[in-house]
């Protein structure tokens, strides 16, 4: 199986790498990484996982609908 997590969410803080004095978010996603990653063939991280599609979907998603809009669909 497939785990493809599109969740993120906030759960405390940590020292920048790059800036020591800077405290910075620790982003986990909905799934159990750890557990899942024993059972499933591939899994999404989080973060760098889905995100990037999204914004290109998005994009490909907002160019569409103005062509549609224009009548040049």
């Amino acid at each position: 199986a497939c785990v493809i997590d599109v969740g993120v969410n906030r759960v405390g803080e940590k020292p920048s790498v790059k800036n020591p004095g800077k405290m910075v978010a620790i982003l986990k996603g909905d799934v159990d990484f750890d557990a899942a990653k024993e059972i499933a063939g591939s899994i999404t991280p989080v973060p760098g996982g889905v995100g990037p599609m999204t914004i290109t979907m998005l994009m490909k998603n907002t160019l569409k609908s103005l062509k549609f809009k224009l009548g040049i669909a």
